[in-house]
């Protein structure tokens, strides 16, 4: 009888996990969900701002209808388009992450790359996430370049390690962003100094939200901070919530919007819109993009 229990149990966890897996591989990676933030950061009595955050596509190239979704997003009309990077999953991605992004590029926007703009993904044992020294593992080169003059051709603004203002929405933004922390590509030194006070607004943006940089921006000024790398854990525990967020960032600030502690800064981390390519699941994290409406403070 006890062993028959066992059994039971046995099997019972088996058909559980592996209904998981399925759904966390089959169904809930591919359940794009836009987001909706409203964001205190306007001066009194303007109209609001709207940006679309896009983060961590980690574009394959049939990945159809992760590049439909996308592009149906040009449909919102946001007066601004950021991507916080890792646009690329496979050598052959820059078509895809074309497909997906050619009907914003008619948009004001701005960019930073990932790590996995530079170098594509290795296979890694996902227990190795919870290493905070883990060795960081480069796969095949990427065509950035490509992607980066398609981005710049288009006229949006480069910021890694770049600072700049551009108009949009009708207001004078001044953007300032870094290059990967990740992969210490960052060098907040070639763009640090306060902002504007000619600005109407001051956005900052990194890849990876590493708190030494966030630290940086918000120290200077920057109201609102975006990034993404952490997939907002991807794989979450209900009623818990992330469990990694691969960089220094709290597992309780993995996505969303917080306030920047001891700061007036607001950080907005994208829970992203792919997955690694060797681990393509998510659990309780459903891949996302955001539309931050801006509002006055």
């Amino acid at each position: 009888m006890r062993k028959r229990t066992l059994f039971r149990l046995a099997a019972g966890t088996a058909a559980v996990g592996a209904a998981t897996l399925a759904y966390a591989s089959l169904v809930e990676r591919n359940l794009f969900t836009l987001r909706r933030y409203d964001v205190p950061v306007l001066p009194a009595d303007t109209e609001p701002l709207r940006i679309l955050h896009l983060s961590d596509l980690h574009m394959m190239p049939d990945q159809r209808r992760k590049q439909s979704w996308v592009a149906s997003l040009a449909g919102l009309d946001p007066d601004l388009v950021v991507v916080t990077g890792d646009n690329m999953a496979h050598p052959g991605a820059v078509p895809g992450v074309l497909r997906a992004l050619q009907p914003l590029l008619d948009y004001p926007g701005a960019f930073v790359f990932g790590s996995n703009d530079y170098t594509g993904p290795v296979w890694k044992n996902p227990f190795t996430y919870f290493l905070p020294d883990r060795e960081y593992a480069e796969g095949a080169a990427l065509p950035y370049d490509e992607l980066r003059d398609v981005f710049t051709g288009a006229g949006w603004v480069d910021l890694n390690n770049a600072r700049t203002t551009i108009k949009a929405g009708g207001r004078l933004i001044e953007l300032a962003g870094v290059d990967d922390p990740h992969i210490e590509r960052d060098d907040y030194s070639a763009v640090a100094g306060p902002v504007s006070p000619s600005a109407d607004l001051s956005v900052a943006l990194s890849h990876s939200p590493e708190p030494a940089v966030l630290d940086l921006m918000a120290a200077d000024g920057f109201g609102l901070l975006l990034a993404g790398h952490t997939h907002g854990g991807q794989v979450c525990v209900p009623g818990v919530g992330a469990l990694v967020t691969n960089c220094g960032l709290p597992r309780s600030m993995a996505k969303g919007l917080h306030r920047w502690p001891g700061s007036d800064a607001w950080l907005h981390v994208s829970a992203g819109l792919g997955t690694h390519p060797t681990a393509p699941v998510r659990f309780a994290c459903p891949p996302e993009a955001s539309i931050l409406t801006l509002i006055p403070r």
